[in-house]
């Protein structure tokens, strides 16, 4: 089985049903959720917007290859309600983001992972450290914990 860890967050809507509802689809469409950090309130990061984000990371158990994780994801996303309506960064109701699979690197146009700027953005790093101070960026050869304590990302993260 192969080890993927996922973002989800969103900020319109009932944000926690949301959150909820995506773990059920995630479970039931991509794998077992082996473990999953507490639920951070954040402000939106690349731009403003008076709604907060809830996020949380999950490690999913999987047996489907990247490409087939990141499909589900979209589909989850869709039937969650969310509109893609461009590259730029705004509100949504649900975001699914691979942060990591196994070990891999990958750059594709399509599929990135890492996750090319998880270590940048404070929201992404601190439920990550929660559940998995230890492991370490693929790409980076730094641990979570050592990559949060570089994090210039000044944002405001809210355990709740």
């Amino acid at each position: 089985m192969n080890r993927v860890y996922l973002l989800t967050g969103g900020n319109l809507g009932d944000r926690y049903s949301l959150l909820e509802r995506a773990k059920k689809i995630i479970v039931e469409k991509i794998g077992k959720i082996v473990k999953e950090s507490s639920i951070y309130e954040t402000t939106p990061w690349g731009f403003n917007s008076e709604q907060d984000f809830l996020n949380q990371v999950l490690i999913v158990s999987t047996d489907l290859s990247p490409k087939k994780v990141l499909n589900k994801c979209f589909e989850i996303e869709k039937e969650l309600g969310r509109v893609r309506q461009s590259e730029q960064y705004s509100s949504r109701t649900i975001d699914i983001d691979i942060l990591f699979y196994n070990d891999e690197i990958i750059h594709e146009q399509e599929l990135i992972i890492p996750h090319e700027r998880l270590h940048e953005r404070r929201f992404t790093m601190e439920p990550l450290v929660e559940i998995s101070p230890e492991y370490t960026h693929p790409k980076l050869n730094k641990t979570l914990s050592e990559l949060l304590a570089e994090c210039e990302d000044v944002s405001e993260v809210r355990k709740l």
